[in-house]
């Protein structure tokens, strides 16, 4: 093949977001190569670069051809289902690179996979990356959000495609080089975490709006139209505000309400929470989250325990008072903001404590940076937490940011009202109630810690601390409890 035709990238794996993200690079003026293993996807994906202007993007039905016609030092691509499909490619890929080509995993993969997968592939003077690829379909065709880490000069090979292919906010493109091994990985991993826990908050927002405050589809619609051009203002809003205005193609009526309430979920929340668990960090908002997923699944057991305690007197919303229903949206929404606050807090400590562990050197920062576009959680927000992590790298929540603490303050009491609220009438909000828990629990100077630990030095001797004298301490609880009894009773 001639010098001058060969592509500058390759990417193969051409389901939806490999397609897309292909003739994202395609558009931004880098010729690519396209394979994947069914034929047919290659075919379609060529149709459709034609069909959106020509674009530069040659297809392959060999992996051989595939990688011969990328230009020196090769890069590409890797867009498949996480685990073993990503070994098997790679395998399928690297017999034909050479030393000094690079391979990019722009999958959802676990990070130690990619850390195993960067020394296997060094042995063979191939280069890695392990790129977090946020934002959906549309993300990957006009500007997804990128989380790329691995090895720096991996990332230099392609930092000029990932620049333009990225999404574009006020201050550069949504890409950075996040760190080394499995980092961009474990970045994706809380960024999806933290997602969990957005969507958690807003669901649960909808439901006291709707069950409690009898809201229609239309007024929620309003509503949440309002909210996105206030603190609240994010992808995640703007588009609960479209479904609220979509009419069922099928019958009468809104299609939000014929969707079976039953979550689906790919295993990244799931590994947020237990990567919290082993670090010993309370994520206690995305955790519960993780566990409303759970229960949502739940589908046929809790239609039945429903009909059981309505059997017995319980309804599914208990009865209340009549409210005002524009305080209850103003409510709501300082709530919602409260709650997600806490939310992005908790994942923004998890990456500070696994940067910590693995020497990643992680700049929080410039991580809400680059979710500030295409990605799912990006928000006007976030542009703030940039600026505090930026007034102090060393912050150890935004919770105690003075301009977050503020707000915080601010909309405690309103946050306050809405957990009792669903609370008196029987409506889970546990995203926003564990939040709650986790700001009350955070901001007391004294905790009744103190209690749990003289239990467990009463029941296992694992000593304690004093808050009065230096050392640790174990006292026999039990002996000293018989001899208080005893000199009680021959005091009567």
């Amino acid at each position: 093949m001639d010098g001058a035709a060969l592509s500058r990238i390759g990417l193969a794996g051409l389901a939806v977001m490999g397609q897309n993200l292909a003739l994202n690079i395609a558009e931004k003026g880098f010729p690519i190569s396209a394979y994947n293993r069914t034929a047919s996807k290659v075919d379609e994906t060529v149709k459709r670069a034609v069909q959106e202007g020509n674009l530069p993007l040659n297809g392959h039905h060999s992996p051989q051809d595939f990688v011969l016609s990328i230009k020196k030092p090769r890069s590409v691509i890797i867009l498949v289902k996480a685990g073993l499909p990503v070994d098997q490619t790679i395998d399928t890929l690297a017999r034909y690179m050479e030393p000094g080509d690079c391979i990019v995993d722009g999958g959802n993969e676990w990070y130690e996979n990619t850390e195993r997968r960067l020394q296997a592939v060094k042995e063979k003077g191939l280069l890695y990356l392990g790129m977090g690829v946020s934002g959906g379909e549309e993300g990957a065709r006009y500007g997804p959000s990128l989380m790329p880490g691995g090895t720096l000069e991996a990332y230099k090979s392609i930092e000029d495609v990932l620049q333009k292919v990225a999404a574009q906010v006020d201050d550069g493109p949504c890409v950075t080089y996040v760190g080394e091994g499995g980092a961009g990985n474990f970045v994706k991993m809380v960024h999806n975490g933290i997602e969990y826990g957005d969507m958690q908050l807003i669901s649960e927002a909808y439901d006291v709006l709707k069950s409690v405050g009898g809201l229609t589809n239309q007024e929620l619609h309003e509503a949440f139209s309002e909210w996105n051009k206030s603190e609240l203002e994010s992808f995640l809003i703007e588009i609960t505000s479209d479904i609220f205005n979509v009419k069922d193609d099928k019958g009468p009526g809104e299609l939000v309400d014929k969707i079976l309430d039953k979550t689906g979920m790919k295993g990244t929340g799931k590994w947020t929470v237990q990567q919290a668990a082993e670090l010993s960090i309370a994520v206690p908002t995305i955790a519960a989250s993780l566990d409303s997923r759970f229960l949502s699944g739940l589908k046929e057991e809790r239609v039945a325990a429903a009909n059981i305690f309505r059997a017995n007197g319980l309804e599914d919303i208990l009865t209340h008072k009549k409210l005002d229903k524009k305080q209850l949206i103003d409510d709501v929404r300082k709530a919602l903001y409260a709650s997600k606050i806490c939310s992005y807090a908790q994942g923004m400590n998890l990456l500070r404590a696994k940067s910590l562990e693995k020497g990643w050197n992680l700049n929080l920062g410039e991580l809400a940076r680059i979710w500030k576009g295409g990605c799912i959680i990006r928000a006007a927000f976030l542009d703030r937490i940039k600026k505090a992590y930026n007034r102090n790298p060393n912050l150890a929540s935004l919770l105690i940011d003075p301009e977050f603490a503020r707000e915080m303050v601010e909309r405690q009491a309103a946050w306050r009202r809405v957990v009792s609220l669903a609370i008196s009438v029987g409506v889970s909000t546990p995203g926003m109630s564990s939040s709650l828990a986790y700001f009350d629990t955070y901001r007391r100077a004294r905790l009744p810690a103190n209690l749990v630990q003289a239990q467990r030095d009463y029941f296992g001797a694992h000593t304690y601390e004093r808050v009065d004298k230096d050392g640790t301490y174990h006292t026999e609880w039990h002996k000293l409890a018989k001899q208080n009894k005893f000199a009680a009773k021959s005091r009567m």
